[in-house]
């Protein structure tokens, strides 16, 4: 069985195509566009991975970020925030993700990142 990974973005466009590659990659995904469905998730999925795009309906994947980094079960899991903001890495970097990828973004640096955080 591969790596989990969890997705959160709520553009199902991204979400279809982010899905699909790493699922190629033979990594097991599971993805939601709803923001208030990822804490329930990484209890109960329990993925090696998790991927946050920032702006996101409810709270954002930067403060979603901070809870799975401040809960003791799950504060070893990689986060990865998706950000169509450029110039603002050092914000999104205070939420204690453990890489960014700036949208719009080239597939192969998506599992690039990904690789080097979970192999």
């Amino acid at each position: 069985m591969g790596k989990r990974i969890l997705i959160l973005d709520d553009n199902e466009d991204i979400l279809e195509i982010v899905q699909e590659t790493l699922t190629y990659e033979e990594f097991e995904v599971q993805s939601t566009s709803r923001s208030d469905a990822v804490i329930p998730l990484v209890e109960k999925f329990i993925p090696d991975l998790v991927i946050l795009d920032y702006r996101v309906a409810g709270l954002n994947g930067g403060e979603l970020c901070r809870q799975i980094k401040a809960h003791p079960d799950f504060s070893n899991i990689p986060v990865i925030i998706f950000s169509a903001y450029i110039n603002h890495n050092d914000e999104l970097l205070s939420y204690g993700c453990d890489a960014i990828i700036n949208k719009p973004f080239d597939l192969t640096e998506l599992v690039e990142k990904v690789n080097s955080l979970i192999s």
